[in-house]
């Protein structure tokens, strides 16, 4: 083979990653052979304690890899060989590369999953952790970027544990479908040699078998639907990311980050700069291309098996690291960060964050809701030209606008009031809050 074709088609220089798979799936296999009479014990047994040997030098750097030898499966294939001839010959019997390397990948698939689930849990657990001493802290919540209501700190924090919750779900739902078995299925069309392929999938950890041999040479759903599930992980991060980028400048003020997380500018030396929060939003742009990538690679191929596949262990490579590395920084920043509790109360009151409150005040008065709609936004607008907020207007400014507000509506005024009116499932009322905080420790503790 020409040198430049060598260097054009190999894929040992990523897909090395699934040798530890790929030798588990070769033990698996071999020793159905076995089994099935197709190899006597002594050369399962020969098989097993050799490959077990390469896996050893591979993990102590005492492996050669060469681009000669193309990828991960023909470098333990020939090491194999080396040692063993023709016993080792006997190895590839009832399959091909294209069911090896989809189960490989569906193995290391369904362990990288399982990293990220536990550190998905652990950015949950990091934010519960900071609900009882954030529980009185009263934050703004915003919509187009515009204080809209008062919401408690622990309320947002929860915010995001439900958002990694859908995350986890959504994994946990895709791992069902990663976790199947192609082992067996051959190149395309299956293989008249006698084969048990239930007993590899057991042996792996499988929890189905694939039912067609076309569709499982085919299939890269797992790595799309995975790349997706992943994409919605570096959304949310990166959308939390800017919100905590925003909270920290000076124009808010909300938070101190650890500094320990942050850099320093070359020239100003003032600067607290939040790098890591911004790497964090940057690099879901890697995973959402990744996913893109992914998607048009797939787009056209014929069934069932074409080259073009091995373009996808790169893409979804690149969006677990990505997203695992994020995850791992995200923990201790949540965990270490700190409100900064006198500046978001000395600007509480601006806003207007209980206007929406006073409207379903007029509203329980029998007032209807646009008619209690207009009313508050005149209010406001006097209370703006007047440099006021809503609960240091007199009564009989109230009484101008509408004449059913009676003492009672100062009640209802001010954020912390504001707060404690809330009554609906899943607002910001402080009972509500509490409740979740309980029911999202009793979930991860």
């Amino acid at each position: 083979m020409d040198q430049r074709v060598e260097k054009f088609t190999e894929s040992i220089s990523f897909d090395h990653r699934l040798y530890q798979q790929d030798i588990q799936g070769s033990i698996a296999h071999s020793e159905m052979l076995a089994g099935e009479g197709i190899l006597t014990e002594s050369e399962f047994r020969q098989i097993k304690d050799a490959l077990l040997e390469i896996k050893e030098e591979i993990e102590c750097d005492r492996f050669e890899f060469d681009f000669a030898f193309e990828d991960i499966h023909m470098h333990i294939e020939s090491a194999l060989i080396d040692r063993l001839g023709d016993v080792g010959r006997k190895l590839h019997t009832g399959r091909s590369r294209n069911d090896q390397v989809s189960t490989d990948f569906r193995l290391w698939v369904r362990d990288a999953v399982d990293r990220i689930l536990d550190k998905i849990v652990g950015l949950q657990k990091a934010f519960v952790g900071r609900c009882d001493p954030d529980s009185d802290v009263i934050l703004p919540a915003y919509t187009h970027m515009q204080r809209a209501q008062p919401v408690l700190a622990p309320h947002y924090w929860l915010a995001y544990c439900e958002k990694l919750q859908r995350d986890h779900q959504r994994l946990e739902d895709a791992r069902r479908r990663v976790n199947s078995s192609t082992l067996g299925t051959a190149a395309v069309a299956g293989t008249t040699m006698s084969i048990d392929r239930t007993r590899t999938a057991n042996s792996l950890g499988f929890e189905s078998v694939m039912a067609n041999s076309l569709d499982a040479s085919s299939d890269r759903d797992f790595v799309l639907e995975t790349a997706f599930c992943l994409t919605a992980i570096s959304v949310h991060l990166s959308t939390w990311a800017e919100e905590w980028i925003i909270w920290s400048t000076s124009e808010f003020n909300f938070l101190d980050l650890p500094q320990e997380f942050c850099t320093g500018s070359s020239i100003m030396p003032q600067k607290i700069n939040p790098d890591i929060l911004e790497l964090i939003r940057g690099k879901s742009a890697r995973v959402i291309g990744n996913l893109q990538s992914l998607i048009v690679l797939t787009k056209s191929l014929p069934l069932a098996y074409n080259r073009d596949l091995q373009e996808d262990k790169p893409r979804l490579f690149d969006s677990f690291d990505t997203v695992e590395a994020c995850l791992e920084l995200a923990i201790p920043l949540v965990e270490k960060t700190k409100l900064n509790r006198s500046e978001i109360e000395a600007s509480l009151e601006r806003g207007f964050l209980d206007a929406t409150t006073l409207m379903e005040y007029l509203i329980k008065k029998g007032i209807p809701q646009r008619n209690a709609h207009h009313a508050v936004g005149a209010l406001v607008r006097g209370a703006m030209n007047t440099g006021k907020s809503l609960s240091e207007l007199s009564l009989e400014s109230f009484q101008q606008i509408q004449p059913e507000i009676d003492e009672s509506v100062y009640e209802s005024l001010g954020v912390e009031n504001a707060i404690k009116s809330y009554q609906s499932y899943g607002s910001s009322a402080p009972h509500q809050v509490a409740h979740q905080i309980e029911s999202w420790k009793t979930r991860l503790f």
